[in-house]
């Protein structure tokens, strides 16, 4: 269940590692920051508040450093104006990777060039490589053209919308040409919470078809359902949130959109306990913890290992 055949590719994405068998790197988590109603956002001209983006940054870098999780920051902009304010105050406030969130090509590529013209492109994760997109083939000459390294291409089928049809459609743009980057990692479409379980059964069935790494925008599953807080309050929500995004990093996923850097305190430890749990999972099956301390389950249970390892927790365990 948590072991491959396939030979799975690990990347090294700015001092990063992704992917590789489940369990063997904790999985990238990838905040949004700029968003529509992000309260640190005045307007879409680039006016924004400056200490409190710094604030989050930090929170993220600190969370990031205790439970041994990488992470980046999305950030939302409308146009390539915008987005340059944007990348200019980033690349001034933290050393962490970054990507731009815009759903319209041009205006992305238009930003993509400024990312080039700074020489960013070891640090910049281009979001993304669509089925949606007219031009494939035109799009990845372009990105090659300005040196882009780092891709996700977004796998989904609208007439085929099991976990099968998002694998076929990664197909499709891989033969256009798609996985033609030094790291590719493969986005599985949430549509919404339900649907979510179909993609992560798609990360499973994508990374033991081709061994890149998968992974999804896990909180459009969670804030996209907009019933949740009058049916259970703030607190069910933001239990429900926590929840998804830490069993979705325990399902086969190397990398997790989780959404308003704001959440990053109930999510980084969310994943943190998938994590812990999967590498005992991955231990079951087996038989070993992957030698990497970034893994939680090293950070916060180094005793329990030795036992695991010397095989005194399963005499314990037959014991009781």
């Amino acid at each position: 269940m948590f072991t491959f055949s396939r030979e799975q590719k690990v990347y090294d994405f700015a001092g990063t590692k992704i992917g590789g068998q489940p369990g063997e790197n904790p999985p990238l988590l990838i905040a949004s920051m700029f968003h529509n109603k992000d309260r640190i956002l005045h307007d879409r001209k680039g006016d924004f508040d400056r200490d409190r983006a710094v604030a989050l940054i930090r929170k993220q870098e600190e969370l990031s450093e205790a439970t041994g999780i990488p992470s980046m920051v999305a950030m939302v902009a409308n146009t390539a104006e915008e987005a340059r304010i944007y990348i200019d105050f980033y690349r001034e406030t933290t050393n962490m990777p970054f990507g731009i969130d815009m759903w319209v090509a041009e205006k992305r590529a238009e930003a993509t060039e400024y990312v080039a013209q700074l020489g960013l492109q070891e640090k910049f994760l281009y979001n993304s490589i669509t089925p949606w997109d007219k031009d494939i083939k035109g799009q990845v000459q372009r990105l090659k053209d300005l040196g882009i390294r780092n891709v996700i291409i977004q796998a989904f089928d609208d007439q085929d919308q099991s976990p099968q049809g998002r694998l076929t459609s990664l197909q499709k743009m891989l033969d256009q040409g798609a996985g033609d980057f030094d790291m590719v990692i493969v986005d599985t479409s949430i549509m919404n919470l339900p649907s979510t379980s179909f993609s992560l059964l798609a990360n499973r069935l994508i990374k033991e078809a081709t061994g890149l790494p998968c992974g999804s925008a896990y909180s459009n599953g969670t804030h996209m359902w907009a019933d949740a807080k009058k049916a259970w309050g703030l607190e069910g929500f933001r239990a429900m949130d926590a929840l998804t995004q830490g069993m979705a990093s325990a399902l086969w996923s190397d990398f997790n959109l989780y959404g308003p850097i704001v959440t990053a305190p109930r999510i980084f430890p969310a994943v943190a306990t998938g994590q812990i749990l999967l590498s005992t999972l991955v231990y079951q099956e087996r038989g070993l913890i992957p030698e990497n301390d970034r893994l939680p389950i090293r950070k916060y249970f180094p005793d329990f290992i030795a036992k695991l390892l010397s095989g005194g927790a399963r005499k314990k365990a037959k014991a009781t």
